[in-house]
C-alpha cells in the first residue's frame, strides 16, 4: 500500500521524517522526542504511528491540554512517559503594558532574532503585561540570557513551573457557511467576508497560510481540520465539512480565533 496516497504531496518530506522516527524506535527500542509540531504535523504523526507495530505508543505535551504546538514522544509501549520526558521549559516575564503594546508576533520576532529555529518554540501567551513562552529545555538557558527586549519593552525572563502557565483568553468562534467548493479562494472568501477577487489576490500574493505553510494556489483544495491564516485578518480553521445541500453546494463550519 502506498502510504503517500492518503496525504498531500507537499506533506511527503515530513511523512518521511515521521517514518524514519518510527523505524528508529522499532529498531533501537529507544524513545524519540520531536521538536514542537503544529496540529497538522501532530495529526500526521498519530496516523502514521497507528499503522506501525502495536508495541509503540505516541504521547504529546505542549505545556497544558489546550496547547497548540506540542512535542511528540514515540516510544516502546513499556516506556514510562512523564511530564519531564518532554523537556519543556516555561519562560515568563512582565512588561509595562501601559507604555507599550506587545503582540504574539512581537515576541515571536524577538525569539527568532536570536537565531533559534521556530521548531524549538511552543505556544506563546501575551496578555495583561505578561509574556509566557514554552520552549525546548535545551535552548532555554540561551533564551534566558539573551532575550532581554521585545519591541521597545525591556523584559527579564525567568523559569517557572509548567503549573504557572496561564489559560489563554483566546477563543474560537464557530459559524456555518454554504459554499460552492472547497477551493482555497472560496473558503477564504466566506470566512473572512471578502470578494472572490480580493480573496484570490491575497492568496496569490502569499498572504494566506494553510497549516502554517504559505499557500499561493487559489485552487488548492482544503480538508476538514485545516488551519488557515490571512495576514492582517487573523487565524481560522475549517472545523467541519457537514453535507451537500439540495443545490449541490457544501455546508461547512468554520471557526475564527478571537
Amino acid at each position: 500500500m502506498d502510504i503517500y496516497q492518503h496525504f498531500r504531496k507537499e506533506e511527503q518530506p515530513f511523512i518521511n521524517h515521521v517514518l524514519s522516527w518510527i523505524r528508529d524506535v522499532e529498531m533501537t527500542y529507544q524513545p524519540k522526542l520531536t521538536d514542537f509540531l503544529n496540529p497538522r504535523e501532530q495529526q500526521i504523526a498519530d496516523m502514521l504511528a497507528g499503522t506501525s507495530l502495536e508495541d509503540l505508543k505516541v504521547s504529546k505535551h505542549g505545556g497544558d491540554q489546550s496547547a497548540e504546538r506540542k512535542r511528540i514522544m514515540i516510544a516502546p509501549m513499556y516506556e514510562q512517559i512523564t511530564e519531564d520526558s518532554f523537556q519543556l521549559r516555561l519562560l515568563q516575564g512582565s512588561y509595562h503594558d501601559k507604555f507599550v503594546s506587545l503582540t504574539h508576533r512581537d515576541v515571536m520576532g524577538a525569539f527568532l532574532s536570536l537565531g533559534i529555529k521556530r521548531k524549538k518554540l511552543g505556544d506563546i501567551i501575551v496578555e495583561d503585561g505578561l509574556v509566557q513562552i514554552i520552549a525546548a529545555d535545551e535552548i532555554a538557558p540561551y533564551v534566558l540570557a539573551n532575550l532581554t527586549t521585545v519591541k521597545k519593552a525591556s523584559i527579564r525572563l525567568e523559569s517557572k513551573p509548567l503549573s504557572a502557565l496561564v489559560e489563554s483568553k483566546a477563543s474560537w468562534v464557530e459559524t456555518d457557511h454554504i459554499i460552492s467548493s472547497l477551493r482555497l479562494d472560496t473558503v477564504v472568501k466566506a470566512i473572512y467576508k471578502l470578494s472572490r477577487k480580493n480573496a484570490a489576490a491575497m492568496i496569490e500574493k502569499g498572504m494566506v497560510k494553510v497549516n502554517h505553510q504559505v499557500a499561493d494556489d487559489k485552487k488548492f483544495t482544503l480538508e476538514e481540520g485545516d488551519l488557515l491564516s490571512l495576514r492582517g485578518k487573523g487565524r481560522s480553521k475549517l472545523a467541519a465539512i457537514n453535507a451537500r445541500t439540495k443545490k449541490d453546494n457544501i455546508s461547512i463550519t468554520a471557526a475564527v480565533l478571537k
